[in-house]
């Protein structure tokens, strides 16, 4: 049976030149599962592959859609899954990388089709958020599936408001939907493991920050200003920008710029660690 090989591990740990060094030795292509990499708009804030990291081996699912087309993990999952059956025509091993669990699930398990609310519920909903901030929504999915409420990015509205809207339409928690067995898959999941120490993976994130800076990563964030409304956008390395310029870019003095270093630092530290605790669970679905 073909086999996928899942390069696993939290951001900043050498996930893409792992993938890429196995695709060499396989001769084979990476379908990318990081959710913020497929938008052609997003570049260094979403540490995407250089262009020579592109040129080493055949990537999908990278720059391959504006952040003005809507995308969601169904439709990833069905031409993932498309890919996957072309490309295995050719190739006996294909490798997968990628960081956004939710889309390695779709990929490698399956996300069931989930009922969708009523318009007068998700209005509800955004009134909600509207009026009362993201804190009530995250209460309220607390209450409702503390286990989703365990792994969410709780820094993402769209997620929270989802899981919401299916709870409250199925009477039963968004977590049970995503658990449920799917249509088996045809190819078999060979998980590798990228694991560093807490101490290293620090150091690696204030690095990669720093070359972030170096790269031009601030210039990168004033030219998407216009589309921080965006939720591709309300991610790390673009938000803590966006929070300093209310009304418009302005040049940050250096105290500000290390404010958002130190800001962008942190937020993905917690990132990492969610994942972490994410790899955790994962290391019972896939017996590694």
């Amino acid at each position: 049976m073909p086999r996928l090989l899942l390069v696993l591990g939290p951001t900043a740990s050498g996930k893409t030149a792992r993938a890429i060094q196995l695709a060499q030795e396989h001769g084979t292509h990476i379908i990318s599962a990081d959710s913020r990499q497929f938008y052609s708009e997003l570049d260094i804030g979403v540490a995407r592959p250089s262009p020579d990291e592109l040129a080493a081996a055949p990537h999908h699912f990278i720059a391959c859609r504006s952040v003005l087309e809507p995308y969601n993990v169904f439709t990833y999952q069905q031409e993932a899954l498309a890919l996957t059956r072309q490309l295995f025509q050719q190739h006996d091993t294909l490798v997968a990388v990628g960081g956004s669990s939710l889309y390695i699930q779709a990929l490698t398990r399956g996300i069931n089709i989930l009922p969708d609310p009523t318009p007068e519920l998700r209005a509800s909903l955004q009134r909600q958020l509207h009026d009362e901030g993201i804190q009530s929504l995250r209460a309220l999915l607390k209450s409702l599936d503390p286990d989703y409420y365990a792994r969410v990015d709780l820094a993402n509205p769209v997620r929270i408001q989802r899981a919401l809207e299916v709870c409250l339409t199925a009477g039963e928690p968004y977590s049970r939907f995503l658990d449920r067995p799917t249509e088996p898959r045809d190819f078999t999941v060979e998980p590798v493991i990228i694991e560093r120490s807490r101490e290293e993976l620090r150091e690696r994130i204030l690095s990669r920050v720093g070359q972030m800076f170096d790269d031009g990563l601030e210039a990168e964030a004033r030219s998407l200003y216009h589309l921080r409304h965006l939720q591709p956008l309300n991610t790390v390395g673009y938000k803590e920008f966006f929070s300093l310029w209310p009304q418009s870019p302005t040049l940050l003095s250096d105290a500000q710029r290390q404010q958002v270093a130190d800001s962008i630092a942190l937020n993905t530290w917690h990132y990492a660690k969610k994942q972490l605790t994410w790899l955790k669970k994962a290391r019972a679905i896939y017996n590694f």
